[in-house]
């Protein structure tokens, strides 16, 4: 069975979800069998098949600025979308996965069946924090409707798909995510972080991702306690506005940002009191998982797919709310019993996502549209 999967998401994606969900597949399926995934394109901007060569036959740029770069890289891209069009009109694969939204490959697939992944909604629900040009809740709507057969990441992301696009039940499965995250108890880590921290993880633009609403609702706590920290892993450093905010607030000291890879991640992780994810929206929650494979007491929001995936391994509050929140981070920091169940809860939690049981559920689909 031959599966193409196209050059988007590792063309612009340098890490991410989505590029970890498609990269994970193909590790996968070389082991259980079955599949033969196809990727012709020559050209890729990211770190998970950088690092892991996974595929052979894949060019990178250098992670370092370069004079060009940018005009380049724009190139290189058009040159991929080139190959993937070629290789479609050759029509030598069984089944197309694109891997995001861009519907140029529909006027060239012909009669071959084609899956489509929607990782969340967020698009629709937080259309305000998009450029009026960007076009991807279009181009989705557009897909869906067309595709085979769609794999939502989530109970929630499905029912978000039949009531925001009016999509039939029937057409959707739902297939969960696994977990990447190793263990970071024995790495060794030249980095030196505060004894006690609050661990925000990812992107924190002011939209669903919820850190300023997190950082005004934590600031008392700081306050009160010099000694406690919030550490920010990976999502930039700090822009000028919430550097602003941080001196507002009276605790830029006590807030620090790292850049990450998944070791230093899983490090961040393994040593912080509490793991506080304060999203408005998540398709799935890749985060929860890591946190649960680290051990850590995970505090998180009570919307969209995140009591699905996290179930009884977290304490939830309202992410609306700066005392609710505030509130649940103080239980889990006072209370070293709730502390330790709802790790062991997490760790519990865990053992019902794999990347393996991804690719087999995946496999499964692949093969009922044969």
């Amino acid at each position: 069975m031959k599966i193409f999967y196209d050059h988007q998401i590792f063309t612009f994606q340098k890490y991410g979800g989505i590029s970890r969900y498609f990269f994970e597949l193909m590790k996968y399926f070389k082991s259980i069998g079955g599949v033969n995934i196809t990727t012709p394109f020559i050209f890729s901007n990211n770190y998970y098949i950088s690092d892991n060569k996974i595929i052979k036959h894949m060019k990178f740029l250098p992670h370092t600025e370069f004079r060009g770069k940018y005009r380049l890289f724009r190139l290189l891209i058009s040159f991929n979308k080139i190959l993937a069009i070629t290789n479609l009109k050759k029509q030598d694969f069984d089944i197309f996965h694109p891997t995001y939204y861009d519907p140029y490959f529909l006027k060239y697939i012909g009669n071959k069946p084609f899956v489509l992944t929607v990782h969340d909604m967020i698009h629709e629900k937080f259309g305000e924090m998009f450029k009026r040009q960007d076009k991807t809740s279009e181009h989705k709507r557009l897909l869906v409707k067309k595709a085979t057969i769609i794999i939502a990441v989530s109970e929630n992301t499905k029912k978000d798909l039949i009531d925001l696009f009016g999509i039939n039940e029937s057409k959707i499965e739902v297939v969960y995510h696994g977990n990447s995250m190793l263990p970071g108890s024995d790495l060794k880590i030249n980095i030196d972080i505060p004894k006690n921290y609050i661990l925000f993880v990812g992107l924190r633009e002011d939209g669903y991702k919820n850190f300023n609403r997190f950082i005004k609702a934590v600031s008392s706590l700081l306050i009160k306690n010099k000694e406690l920290f919030v550490v920010c892993a990976g999502g930039g450093k700090f822009r000028i506005d919430e550097r602003a905010l941080l001196e507002q607030l009276d605790i830029s000291k006590q807030v620090v940002q790292y850049d990450v890879n998944d070791n230093i991640l899983a490090y961040l992780y393994k040593n912080a009191s509490v793991f506080v994810f304060p999203s408005l929206y998540e398709g799935f929650g890749i985060p929860v998982l890591e946190a649960f494979a680290s051990n850590c007491p995970l505090v998180c929001s009570n919307t969209s797919s995140l009591p699905e995936i996290a179930g009884e391994g977290a304490i939830y509050f309202d992410p609306y709310s700066e005392d609710s929140i505030k509130n649940a981070i103080i239980k889990v920091l006072e209370n070293t019993n709730l502390r330790n169940n709802i790790v062991r809860a997490g760790i519990e939690r865990l053992k019902n996502f794999s990347w393996e049981k991804t690719a087999i559920k995946t496999k499964r689909i692949y093969e009922k549209i044969m």
